[in-house]
């Protein structure tokens, strides 16, 4: 198969660039991995020279600091527009700093963006915002570890905050507002399990709004899983064994509906969220560079139906998602603390009549009043209502039934 890498920089090179507003040289850049052919990834001195390159080049982009690291290292998010949109897709990549496929497709993306001159990349872009988030772990991905300096997953900090790395992406979150929020790892195979090129999962935390998860679920099954196919990749659902002769589903290993996880988080957030994780290990022996390759072609390949996805259906989640913030301010309705979309809520993980908010003593809102800002939670000095665009993050946050929750706050139920 030819790579899609190489495929994508040839038509690059060819295109015509002559409406492209440029300040400098108008040969697009390239990164460390394109360079070596796969052979290594790209470092962060390359990367920062790639994105100032593109930067520089292109009008159509911007790039800022959001945050830093506990080693210093920047927390950037890059911004591809060409005018104000009311639809915001948001890439998060290597959040694990030892996935770097996806890193690297999210470089190609932007360099790609800001380059291309074809008319399917200008209606995107006059209907889209896209930004990108190259590396948010970037301490990780200097250890190729995991987690971030301090050993924590940032993929389970979005509840806490406990992160330097999770708090910035809150904030962006927070202040975009992204329609869509995509996000890239690896996993580690299970033959014959648990083998395909790419898993990918939406939220399936039981508080997402019912139009929101079904957008989130045409993004995977309708545009991303068919855009990988039509390149010769296999599909599946991130979490599920499947039996290798039949197909059925025989064991669930992740993918469940904790909302300290960004997927759910995303939903609980009235985003349209999906995880993407290609495979590391290859299915035949191949040389490293060949499967790297692999690794970020299916990438590449799962990102144009993402991309086909917001064109195609950007006005319906555009209504799903502003119905979504609005409905939290009808204050009605159960909230979950536990269950998923493959799994309902037991009795007892179900908030069938909520408070009307939660008070906090002066103690407790002092040590978290920056946590709740950042989520964007609502408050009026030391209490919280639950009548508010993110009325189901609340008890979540604050409740004793959440198993994830950031103190126990006492319920008012005084309405």
């Amino acid at each position: 198969m030819k790579s899609r890498i190489a495929a994508v920089i040839a038509a690059v090179l060819a295109a015509p660039l002559l409406s492209i507003p440029a300040r400098a040289a108008d040969t697009p850049p390239r990164t460390g991995f394109e360079e070596s052919g796969g052979a290594r990834w790209t470092s962060q001195p390359e990367e920062q020279a790639f994105l100032a390159a593109v930067d520089e080049a292109s009008a159509r982009v911007s790039i800022s600091r959001i945050g830093t690291t506990k080693q210093d290292r920047p927390l950037q998010l890059v911004r591809i527009g060409t005018r104000p949109t009311t639809r915001t897709v948001l890439l998060v990549c290597s959040q694990h700093g030892d996935e770097p496929s996806g890193r690297e497709a999210c470089l190609t993306t932007v360099r790609d963006l800001a380059y291309g001159d074809d008319e399917r990349t200008r209606r995107l872009l006059r209907s889209t915002t896209v930004l990108v988030m190259p590396t948010a772990n970037p301490d990780g991905r200097a250890a190729n570890t995991r987690g971030n300096s301090d050993g924590v997953d940032i993929n389970r900090d979005h509840i806490a905050l406990g992160t330097a790395e999770g708090r910035a992406l809150a904030a962006v979150i927070r202040d975009r507002r992204p329609d869509v929020v995509y996000d890239l790892h690896e996993y580690g195979g299970t033959p014959p399990y648990y083998d395909k090129d790419l898993f990918d999962l939406w939220p399936r935390n039981l508080n997402t709004a019912d139009a929101v998860h079904e957008e989130a679920q045409n993004l995977s099954l309708d545009h991303v899983r068919p855009a990988a196919r039509a390149d010769g990749y296999t599909t599946g659902t991130y979490g599920i064994w499947t039996d290798p002769v039949t197909g059925e589903p025989v064991r669930q290993v992740a993918g469940d509906g904790q909302e300290r996880i960004l997927r759910n988080m995303s939903g609980i957030k009235h985003t349209v969220g999906l995880l993407i994780e290609s495979r590391v290990e290859p299915l035949t022996e191949v040389p490293e560079p060949v499967n790297n390759l692999r690794r970020v072609d299916s990438q590449l390949s799962a990102l144009e139906g993402l991309f086909s996805f917001a064109g195609e259906r950007g006005r319906q989640v555009d209504a799903a998602t502003t119905a979504a913030r609005l409905a939290g301010w009808r204050d009605t309705g159960p909230v979950y603390v536990g269950g998923a979309d493959n799994d309902p809520a037991e009795p007892a993980e179900i908030i069938q009549d909520p408070p009307c908010g939660y008070r906090l003593t002066d103690n407790q809102y002092a040590q978290l009043k920056d946590e709740l800002a950042l989520h964007g939670v609502r408050t009026h000095g030391t209490y919280v209502p639950l009548r508010q665009s993110l009325r189901a993050l609340v008890p979540l946050l604050l409740d004793a039934r959440a198993p994830y929750r950031l103190t126990v706050a006492e319920p008012d139920t005084d309405c």
